[in-house]
């Protein structure tokens, strides 16, 4: 698993978690739906720190609660 794949998994199960989709999340963290839906699209490939950031503020849990979660503990090694 990469780190997009992580992130996009780690997006999907709180919005499931909350009962909220993606055009939810993008106004309740005051970013656009195309963003959030550009995150979770498997094609793109980097996601922005701020965007996770945004989004977790909308979420109301810090980043480190967002990336405490199992998928980030055995990530794939990046530079190859």
């Amino acid at each position: 698993m990469t780190v997009k794949d992580a992130v996009v998994d780690r997006v999907r199960s709180l919005c499931q978690e909350r009962g909220i989709k993606a055009n939810e999340l993008a106004n309740i963290s005051g970013v656009t739906p195309s963003t959030v839906y550009s995150l979770l699209n498997e094609n793109r490939r980097d996601v922005s720190i701020n965007t996770i950031k945004k989004l977790c503020d909308g979420l109301e849990i810090s980043l480190g609660e967002f990336f405490s979660a199992s998928e980030f503990n055995s990530l794939e090694q990046e530079i190859k």
